[in-house]
């Protein structure tokens, strides 16, 4: 008995070890990856704008930890595939099954690391990523203050900024000055306003609320839409141009000051902000019915008009105009009531979704392995490029299911709990049923005692179909 717990802890052991090499190649293989889609993405918004090379390094650390969050599932797919593919390919998968070991207790060992796994990335979702999404927020809206022209390329129009259109020839990296401006002012709907300038500075007012642009020798062309016939055309020396940014992330970012984004904070933190905001809602609701039963009471007596009206109606219809008042008013009253309800419904559900979301993905973990040791030993092979392409279907369809029901829950089609959950129900789902199916058409009693009473000519047909291939015709 002793030498057979042995031997299966050996077995299990000589299992989890399979799988660190695969995992940890795919890790450096997707986050360098992910790191090489963010520096393409953003190169254009960072190199040639004047940040020294410390601060462009401290911005792709801290984008590292959304990275490690997507990769780290992936990589326990990829390695669960490599690995029970390697063994699958080798026929140790067989070997196990002949001395007496399920694919059920194959998969314990994988499954407790994948647990031991997802256990440490649900704590770096809660502790680290948030703090980590915050320091790259506060950075990003420090750079943006001391750089406005980050956001603006060379050529391209902007139009970041609501009801403006911006179009710059050149910046320069140490300054915010500007040349070749091209300006559109579309917030007056009815008229048309297209303002050029040769040179000019962009910067922040002192509460940065306003985006302030000094422009210098040229023109201002305005055309009236409602009167065709309408233009004008004005030339420059000097002109100043004030531009709301409020709503455009360009807030106060000082520490004491600085409100956190729900992708900023932990689940503890998240659900003290829901239970207040339930609270707050319950209120509303009580207020709410307190004033539709006063309401329909006052009704039900029959009260007369307290407040006489100054105008002169025809007998008999002073009480009427009235009643329809106090019913248009009462009628305002409970449509900014349910207003203030769904919005309160609305902040619910978009916290309720981070904080599915922190621990769904985490559980991705243990649904990649139910789905990929069936997948590994049906594949029959090990290699990266057969893991990465039966992986790519299972990454799309997940990441598809996870963001698709992350929008749909944010507006209220689904409940956080369903559009958070049903990529892993799917998936789960699917990998329960290959394991099964994979674990009933596999023979698993020991075949050295079954061929001794099978004759000999007999024995090459069973070892061979044991091994999973067809047997000789």
């Amino acid at each position: 008995m002793r030498s057979s717990l042995r031997q299966r802890f050996l077995t299990e052991r000589y299992i989890l070890r399979a799988h660190l090499g695969p995992f940890a190649f795919s890790l450096m293989t997707l986050m360098f990856v992910f790191l090489l889609q963010f520096i393409m993405k953003f190169i254009d918004h960072i190199v040639g704008k004047g940040l020294t090379p410390w601060v462009i390094m401290e911005l792709i650390a801290l984008s590292l930890a959304w990275m490690l969050v997507l990769a780290v599932p992936m990589s326990v797919l990829v390695a669960t595939l490599m690995a029970f593919g390697d063994l699958s390919s080798g026929n140790e998968i067989t070997a196990m099954k002949a001395s007496g070991m399920s694919t059920y207790r194959m998969m314990l060992p994988v499954l407790a690391g994948a647990l031991v796994v997802g256990l440490a990335l649900l704590w770096f979702n809660n502790d680290v990523l948030p703090d980590a999404n915050h320091r790259l927020r506060t950075l990003t809206i420090d750079i943006q203050r001391k750089k406005p022209t980050i956001n603006l390329r060379n050529g391209i129009f902007s139009q970041d900024i609501p009801g403006y259109s911006i179009l710059v020839r050149k910046t320069f990296e140490k300054t915010n000055d500007l040349e070749g401006v091209t300006l559109f002012d579309y917030t007056n709907p009815g008229v048309n306003v297209c303002i050029t300038a040769e040179r000019g500075t962009i910067s922040f007012s002192p509460d940065f609320r306003k985006l302030i642009m000094d422009l210098k020798r040229g023109e201002i062309h305005e055309l009236d839409l409602q009167r065709m016939m309408a233009y004008r055309k004005i030339r420059f020396e000097s002109h100043r141009i004030a531009m709301d940014v409020e709503g455009f992330d360009f807030t106060r970012s000082s520490e004491s000051a600085f409100q956190r984004g729900n992708r900023e904070l932990g689940a503890p933190a998240m659900m003290v902000i829901v239970d207040s905001l339930r609270r707050a809602r319950e209120v509303v609701v009580d207020g709410l019915r307190e004033t539709t039963t006063r309401e329909a009471d006052s009704l039900a007596a029959g009260q007369p008009v307290s407040t006489p009206s100054p105008y002169v109606y025809a007998p008999g219809t002073a009480t009427s105009y009235a009643a329809l008042n106090d019913a248009r008013a009462f009628s305002t009253t409970v449509a900014t009531e349910l207003f203030r309800m769904e919005n309160y419904d609305r902040q619910i559900d978009q916290y309720m979704v981070e904080i599915h979301k922190k621990y769904a993905i985490p559980m991705a973990c243990l649904v990649f392995v139910l789905i990929g040791v069936p997948l590994g030993i049906m594949a029959r092979r090990g290699g990266f490029g057969t893991a990465a392409t039966l992986s790519l279907g299972f990454f799309v369809m997940y990441y598809a299911c996870l963001i698709g029901g992350e929008k749909l829950a944010d507006r209220g089609f689904l409940s956080p709990f369903t559009g958070m959950w049903s990529a892993n129900i799917i998936i789960g789902l699917m990998g329960a049923y290959l394991t099964v199916r994979v674990a009933r058409e596999t023979v698993v009693i020991h075949w050295s005692i079954l061929t001794r009473f099978v004759p000999r000519r007999w024995r090459a047909r069973l070892e061979t179909t044991a091994n999973g291939d067809p047997p000789p015709s």
